[in-house]
């Protein structure tokens, strides 16, 4: 092991939804500590930004586990088995999704639950499978599941009242807090259940982080938060960083959470 904890020199540590906001700044970080960084991402469109300096991209669908069994048989080859997975892929009702998915739960359309389960839920199921697996079988790895603070508390829906006042009423869906929800406990049953095999299992809560959104949602989503502000992408990075290295080495089934103190109130 090394002198320094969080040195992650030659590890192979595996980001899913690495082309993404905050997946890019994962990615990044893990290999600022010498890790083999790989983003595990599907194809992205036209216009996409390339991935940062000295990462690898493997594309996969973790919807799908002959997808993952690909990517792993791809990463295996280049690399070697994974040391970490960074479970960050997952989606949210978009802005221009339908009205009825942003309306009352009462009409909330089942086919908006399946898709956002199929991806935060079932698709980080399988990439523990899949990846977790082969961490075991070598008796070492990290797994970090990413998670909210709405899968710990409930959606604050009194920030979202602006939308109602110009007009177009806004409810943050159920599907996102409950696929969220379902990490913690996921998270504990594969820390107990891979932990003889060395295999960590922990998982990191999230806040916010800032987007340029809309001015009317920012004031009322600070106003929420103690530290008065959304997270820039880089502040969640050492926590990354942290889980995935030795300096966690004692931690397993735990929950970090990084919020900005909206889970105190």
């Amino acid at each position: 092991m090394s002198a320094d904890p969080f040195d992650l020199t030659g590890r192979v540590v595996v980001v899913t939804g690495g082309l993404g906001q905050l997946g890019r700044h994962f990615c990044a970080a893990v290999a600022a500590r010498g890790a083999h960084a790989v983003a595990l991402d599907l194809p992205p469109g036209g216009g996409a930004p390339p991935p940062p300096a000295g990462v690898r991209v493997v594309h996969a669908d973790v919807r799908r586990r002959e997808s993952l069994e690909a990517a792993l048989a791809t990463i295996r080859r280049e690399l070697a088995v994974p040391h970490a997975l960074v479970n960050g892929a997952a989606i949210d009702s978009p802005p221009d999704a339908p009205a009825s998915e942003n309306g009352p739960f009462e009409d909330y359309p089942l086919e908006s639950w399946n898709r956002v389960m199929e991806v935060n839920v079932t698709g980080l199921m399988l990439c523990c499978q899949v990846f977790g697996a082969a961490m075991a079988e070598a008796g070492r790895g990290s797994i970090v599941n990413i998670s909210s603070i709405y899968g710990v508390v409930s959606p604050d829906q009194r920030i979202y009242g602006y939308r109602a006042q110009g007009g177009t009423p806004f409810v943050k869906p159920v599907a996102y807090s409950a696929s969220k929800s379902a990490l913690l406990n996921l998270s504990r049953y594969l820390a107990t259940y891979w932990a003889p095999r060395g295999v960590r299992v922990n998982t990191l809560t999230l806040a916010g982080v800032y987007n340029h959104q809309d001015p009317r949602f920012l004031e009322a989503y600070c106003a929420r938060i103690p530290v008065g502000r959304m997270a820039r992408p880089d502040e969640y990075d050492g926590a990354v960083v942290f889980l995935c290295s030795d300096a966690s080495g004692y931690m397993t089934g735990a929950n970090l959470v990084m919020d900005g103190g909206w889970t105190a109130w």
